[in-house]
């Protein structure tokens, strides 16, 4: 069964409540939705969220890689010879990892759909349900403090602290929250590079001194400062999860290499898809490493790949799958949806993703 087109779909939808981090703050999801049409009509779908400050994609630059050289590589070709697609994909164009990541997403999801079977099933897992953590926005410790009880009333038992924002005030932040909180509930900590390596290790070890039973701390300083990263990792006690350091394999073995984190957080966005994001997991495992899948500021489309990838492939502690939680409203119609804390996969056809409301729709090939 040959594709017959390939579409592009520009998205946007408003946030209930800001997203605040070290490196932006956004009152909505900006994103491309791609869709694969096979020759019967049925369609995949995958997404390139647009995340200026980490990926660098935009949602015209993906459109374009898409329109103009991914999207005319796949029409006429067979939708059910995935791995040769993917692999094409992959291959077709440098960087790009957000764009090629919505078509690997999507031809993953027509794959599953023409087989009839939810997405997790493809990937070679069961489960429906999947735990997430849930993020608070960077702020000062009394609204941190009021916005973790909150979470925790409404069922999250891991909270992600987003700090980096100001060194000399982030401990008494991770206080706040665990005092508004108790002992019960498990809090890590993100600082999006925010950080220097000596204000890293100055802030973590006070954590550590003050007992606060910090789970983890993601990507405390600068993407490209390995050696600052292994630093850090040297001179602290807690997991150290490297994010922004880590796009691809190359990546990955760097770090790996220089023992400069414990842990790292794959994105199906960061990568360029489940192709490469099941290889980046097989690989830490390998060499002992933590690992959670993450995601971008996105819709249901990335959210439930990422979710049925975990569902599929487990990971060593509970992920970062809350991006479309965060959604006011969705611009998708069916796919996942959140029963507290707990990502719930649909028991449909690939992403059962019913709908895409788009702004604009733009053929490929």
């Amino acid at each position: 069964m040959t594709i017959a087109a390939v579409r592009t779909h520009r998205l946007t939808a408003p946030l209930h409540t800001p997203f605040v981090t070290a490196l932006r703050r956004t009152t909505t999801v900006d994103t491309l939705v791609v869709e694969v049409v096979d020759a019967d009509g049925r369609s995949g779908f995958g997404e390139a969220p647009q995340v200026w400050q980490v990926t660098g994609a935009s949602i015209a630059g993906a459109e374009a890689c898409v329109r103009d050289l991914l999207g005319p590589r796949l029409v006429d070709r067979d939708a059910d010879d995935l791995n040769a697609r993917c692999a094409e994909i992959s291959r077709a164009v440098a960087g790009n990892e957000s764009a090629k990541g919505a078509v690997d997403i999507a031809l993953h999801d027509l794959a599953a759909r023409r087989l009839g079977v939810p997405l997790v099933r493809l990937l070679g897992g069961t489960a429906l349900r999947v735990p997430t953590d849930v993020t608070l926005a960077a702020g000062d410790a009394v609204d941190l403090a009021a916005t973790a009880t909150q979470r925790a009333a409404e069922g999250f038992t891991v909270l992600k602290l987003k700090v980096g924002t100001d060194a000399r005030g982030d401990l008494d932040r991770v206080r706040a929250v665990r005092a508004a909180v108790g002992p019960d509930v498990r809090i890590r900590l993100d600082a999006n590079q925010g950080w220097t390596p000596r204000e890293a290790v100055r802030v973590i070890r006070g954590i550590e001194d003050a007992g606060l039973d910090v789970e983890l701390v993601e990507q405390p300083v600068h993407r490209r400062d390995l050696d600052g990263l292994a630093w850090v990792s040297d001179r602290v006690d807690l997991p150290v999860l490297a994010d922004e350091s880590v796009f691809d394999l190359r990546d990955l073995v760097e770090v790996i290499r220089r023992r400069a984190a414990d842990m790292v957080n794959v994105k199906l966005a960061k990568c360029g898809g489940l192709r490469p994001a099941r290889a980046l997991l097989d690989l830490a495992a390998a060499h002992g490493m933590g690992t959670i899948v993450g995601s971008m500021m996105e819709s249901p489309v990335g959210l439930g790949a990422a979710a049925s990838l975990v569902a599929a492939y487990g990971t060593s502690a509970v992920s970062d799958l809350d991006a479309a939680w965060w959604l006011a409203r969705s611009p998708i119609g069916g796919g996942i949806r959140y029963d507290g804390a707990t990502v719930v996969l649909p028991d449909a056809p690939g992403l059962g993703i019913a709908d895409v409301n788009e702004a604009n729709v733009q053929p490929a090939g």
